[in-house]
């Protein structure tokens, strides 16, 4: 945490109390070269301010420790050889960085003229509301309502992850959001990782309410079958077996209750594409997953969860869930569209924040199917 309050503190390491100030003639000569970048950064820094806030008021709730940087260094110490990183050579981050508002996509959007604008992001295993800082920040300032729940034992919420016995706990926080609206209300449900699962269940509880599903780089199932089934099938060469730390708070004799990933393998597992400032927010945020829910099967009828209109967003350098596999997962169960993020890891929000804001307004534009 230290090291991501000092991003902000200036860019040479030092708080700004901790510089003298300059002459007045070197204020002068160094004013331009300081005007020029401080534009590009603003949205960044205070994207970044606000989602470091956040960690802060999590840390502050207690509950749960999040500082890994001294339990994991001897950890990193010894582990082998890197695992292999994406292929790809391009630049991570630098394509795609952040616009300044009168660049944004989809600037004139009406979005009172769509079936809906209210669009409400899930997080994936592990994650929390934090993850999708940007993309809140982007989809708000193109004139939608954007809610990012965090699921239970997740993010700033206070239950202990190894007391989730179910699916239908875990997403709770979503299902009584969805529970909540208004009869004629409908939202875009958009789910990550793991979250693609709850969706899933709630989609299958509530299909009058949800509009679109969209499936990013999701866990998108098939009826009678779990998020452990999917896992077990995907081949990442070893590497999510490496990351993967079981917890047994029940004793070794019982099953596992949580998920741990190994902090020295997030970037990468997780963010081999992605910008540095956000695998630092990422490893002081990330708490375990739940194992019930990811072993649980789920019930779904295509009355319900096959009624509503789903769409996938693949991930081409995924090291988490291989692009073979989101595919196979199309291949099984159909979606409406499929677009691809070219570039991104397993965390578009982070490394691909403009192309998924696309992907996610070309979804939310599409107008409803007329009734045959």
């Amino acid at each position: 945490m230290g090291g991501l309050i000092s991003c902000m503190s200036g860019r040479d390491g030092r708080s700004p109390s901790a510089s003298p100030a300059p002459p007045a003639a070197k204020r002068r000569s160094s004013a331009s070269s300081r005007r020029s970048g401080a534009k590009a950064a603003e949205i960044d820094e205070q994207a970044l301010a606000a989602a470091a806030a956040l960690v802060l008021g999590q840390r502050g709730a207690g509950g749960f420790d999040r500082s890994a940087s001294v339990r994991y260094a001897a950890k990193r110490q010894q582990q082998g050889p890197p695992l292999p990183r994406s292929s790809s050579t391009r630049p991570r981050s630098l394509a795609d960085p952040e616009l300044q508002p009168q660049h944004l996509l989809a600037k004139d959007l009406n979005t009172k003229d769509l079936e809906t604008n209210i669009i409400v992001l899930v997080h994936g295993g592990g994650f929390g509301a934090w993850c999708w800082y940007k993309t809140m920040s982007l989809l708000e300032d193109s004139g939608f309502k954007v809610n990012a729940i965090d699921l239970t034992g997740s993010g700033i919420h206070c239950s202990d992850t190894n007391k989730i016995s179910s699916i239908s706990e875990y997403a709770e926080p979503l299902t009584s959001y969805l529970k909540g609206l208004g009869d004629a209300e409908k939202v875009i449900l958009v789910a990550h990782d793991f979250g693609g699962a709850c969706i899933s269940h709630a989609m299958e509880m509530f299909p009058s309410k949800v509009a679109k599903a969209v499936f990013l780089c999701a866990t998108m199932l098939t009826n009678g079958h779990s998020a452990l089934d999917m896992f077990q099938q995907m081949d990442t060469n070893g590497m999510l077996q490496k990351a993967q730390e079981f917890v047994y708070s029940n004793g070794k004799d019982r099953p596992p209750t949580a998920i741990n990933i190994d902090r020295a393998l997030l970037r990468d597992l997780l963010f081999n594409q992605s910008p540095s400032k956000d695998v630092s927010l990422a490893s002081v945020s990330i708490r375990p997953i739940p194992f019930a829910p990811v072993m649980e099967k789920l019930t779904l009828t295509e009355e319900n969860y096959g009624s509503v209109r789903r769409f996938f967003v693949e991930t081409t350098e995924d090291n988490a869930i291989p692009l073979s596999h989101q595919q196979s997962m199309c291949v099984a169960n159909p979606p409406e569209k499929v677009l691809r993020l070219k570039g991104s890891d397993h965390a578009p929000f982070f490394s691909r924040p403009q192309a998924l804001h696309k992907a996610l307004v070309e979804i939310a534009t599409l107008p409803p199917v007329q009734a045959s």
